[in-house]
């Protein structure tokens, strides 16, 4: 009520003032589902089973790729659980339920307050009967960043213990040796292994032969040699066209007979549903799909169009369409209230250019609100442009987590300094890159297919260190009792297995999580408008702590500013007058009023778009040349380096590391 939402808002739209409806649920058990095949038979029946089985599979990715394609990951668990009880009674045949992985980790604790393994929790005594799969970025397990093997090893383990079924296993190069460590970890966990090769190119195209089809079979040798139960092909971009589709999976269902097929693709062109037909034609067994209101565009293809166009065929689903209509609805109005985060917030339809730039789904939609922030959005075709050029510089990569964030990082620094792809190239050795790219140079991620680009590389790294094979090889083993005994000093004795994972995984957002949680409690109770806008004055509403006990709450007042920058927020609490004293952080910066960059003054550097600073490269005094990186900006899961546009002396710096910051706000001051 006194600051405005706790989670950065990336457009000013307020939560639909309309609730989703919650379709009724018949009593009693929910009905059996493949879950209690794999429980019964182990991974290895589970997957004979999925082969033997006729008619097309769906795995469902509403509950997670879906909302982190069109909602910036934002949906909370309090969302999920309300529609969870009419998943498990009415699509008991679903192959699977993708709701947990990738980006949603990081984003519950970070920006949802709320605990990504309570969610899986939460969600798997509310559905027993369809199984989970989950997204493993290989040996980055849930994170951007190489783990020591125990690290990867020991996070399927929980995972597998707190309800996860199935692992697809990815590597963002496709480079094999961090995928095997993943799908050891998962297959050691007792988890299905899905094996996921990233596409991308066109395998039907005869002009683009770096990723032809026999290089996507050779993978795929690979992955079955190594023991995976079902090969997953994961189109990240959108970029399977129906005759790629043909060529590819008839190739794939020619040489494994057995082995079930599993395809991901994202919208954004238009051409998934189409695309997913044919895969399913040519002998896949699984196709994705999000329910029709969280479906297309940067999403995967519509659930509804695939089960109404293969109803009545050998492919049918077996799933209800009269079902999937009331699922939408209740996620048409659900999406009202993340209106915030939506990207038709600023993008209207998908595009097929996706084609030539081969953007992943999630992130085209980040980089939209990340050219809107900067002061881009018009720029968003060059922005586009710029991702086509860096991904050149680089060899032309299989670009998903954590790639696709370089190239991005790169294309943004090429807009941002007017740069074209020449003059990259010409001044790759004075350029000061994006930390990303020159880590990725240095093979922190892994070797990517054809081997770096040269002499590019040499130009960029001069005299760095390389690491040579896998990365992860070289860390040694993460101690875990030390981590324990450290999290159990800082926030008393009642630390679990999954704290301490997500303390591996993330430690500086599992301690910032913590520390919210300890000052603000469950905020995971409260409904999404109340916890992205705050109640208005003289609203009642109620918050369910745990079952049974309810809290019932009233706004009343909101008093002025005292002397300290506070106001006292008056309500009641179960009937009794409560008051609690806030800081208004907005007055607070007014009294501490944070300068803007005047465009006209050459020596005044501001910063290029909101965001929080990671790094402050200079002091006070010091001399830098003009194309020298000054700090280092974070929005978005983009890092930004701010370069110094003159070269002079620094003569005073506005901000600090952690400083929060506004577009155009003064970062430094340069005297020539």
């Amino acid at each position: 009520m006194v600051n405005g939402p706790m989670t950065p808002i990336p457009v000013k739209a307020k939560p639909s003032p309309v609730d989703p409806v919650i379709p009724s649920v018949s009593l009693g058990e929910p009905p059996l589902g493949f879950r209690e095949v794999l429980l019964r038979e182990g991974p290895e029946g589970f997957a004979r089973a999925i082969r033997q089985h006729q008619g097309l599979l769906l795995m469902d990715t509403t509950f997670r790729d879906a909302h982190q394609s069109l909602l910036a990951t934002r949906v909370r668990t309090h969302d999920l659980k309300k529609i969870a009880p009419y998943v498990s009674h009415n699509f008991s045949n679903l192959f699977s339920l993708e709701n947990w992985g990738g980006a949603t980790f990081d984003v519950a604790m970070r920006f949802l307050s709320e605990c990504p393994w309570k969610r899986l929790q939460e969600l798997r005594a509310l559905i027993p009967n369809v199984p989970f799969q989950m997204l493993l970025r290989g040996a980055n397990a849930v994170g951007y960043t190489n783990y020591p093997d125990n690290a990867v090893f020991k996070f399927c383990e929980v995972a597998k213990e707190n309800g996860m079924d199935i692992f697809r296993v990815f590597d963002s190069l496709n480079y094999i040796p961090n995928m095997l460590l993943g799908m050891e970890a998962a297959g050691a966990a007792g988890g299905v292994v899905e094996a996921a090769i990233s596409y991308t190119g066109d395998v039907s195209d005869p002009m683009r032969q770096k990723y032809s089809l026999d290089y996507y079979l050779k993978l795929a040798d690979e992955l079955v040699k190594a023991g995976t139960h079902i090969l997953s092909i994961k189109d990240m971009a959108g970029l399977l066209k129906p005759q790629a589709s043909r060529l590819l999976i008839e190739a794939l269902r020619d040489r494994f007979p057995d082995i079930p097929i599993h395809v991901h693709t994202h919208d954004t062109a238009g051409a998934g549903v189409a695309a997913m037909l044919a895969c399913a034609q040519a002998g896949a067994d699984i196709v994705d799909v999000a329910v029709d209101s969280m479906a297309g565009m940067t999403s995967q293809p519509s659930m509804g169009a695939i089960v109404a166009c293969t109803k009545g065929t050998k492919l049918d689903t077996g799933i209800s369409l009269d079902k999937v209509f009331d699922y939408s609805e209740y996620w048409e109005v659900a999406r009202g209230l993340y209106a915030p985060f939506d990207c038709t917030a600023t993008m209207k339809s998908g595009n097929a250019d996706v084609y030539e730039n081969e953007i992943p789904g999630g992130q085209y939609t980040n980089l939209h609100f990340q050219a809107h922030s900067m002061g881009l959005g018009n720029k968003f075709k060059e922005v586009k442009k710029a991702y086509t050029e860096a991904n050149k510089l680089l060899g032309d990569l299989i670009k998903v987590t954590p790639s696709s964030k370089i190239v991005g990082d790169l294309a943004q620094f090429m807009v941002q300094n007017s740069l074209s792809l020449a003059e990259v190239e010409k001044r790759a050795d004075e350029l000061s890159f994006p930390l990303s790219v020159v880590e990725f140079l240095q093979g922190h991620i892994g070797i990517p297919h054809g081997g770096f680009p040269e002499p590019f590389r040499s130009k960029v790294l001069k005299s760095l260190p390389r690491i040579e094979g896998r990365p992860g090889a070289s860390l040694p083993p993460m101690d875990f009792e030390a981590l324990e005994s450290g999290l159990r000093a800082a926030h008393g004795d009642e630390i679990t297995p999954e704290d301490v994972m997500s303390a591996a995984m993330y430690p500086k957002v599992f301690q910032e999580f913590k520390e919210f949680t300890s000052t603000f409690g469950p905020v995971d109770c409260l409904n999404t408008r109340l916890f992205l806008d705050g109640p208005k004055i003289a609203e009642e509403f109620q918050v369910e702590l745990e079952r049974g006990k309810i809290l019932h709450i009233k706004a009343l007042a909101l008093g002025d500013l005292n002397k300290s920058g506070q106001r006292e927020v008056f309500f009641e609490l179960n009937g009794q007058l409560r008051s609690v004293l806030v800081k208004d952080t907005a007055a607070m910066k007014e009294m501490h009023f944070h300068p803007k960059a005047l465009k006209d003054v050459r020596g005044q550097v501001g910063a290029p778009m909101p965001g929080k600073v990671v790094e402050v490269k200079v002091k006070a005094g010091q001399k830098v040349e003009k194309g020298q990186p000054l700090c280092v900006l974070s929005a978005m899961k983009m890092e930004t380096v701010v370069n110094s546009p003159i070269s002079g002396i620094i003569s005073k710096v506005h901000v600090n590391a952690d400083s929060s910051l506004e577009g155009e706000d003064l970062i430094l001051e340069i005297t020539e």
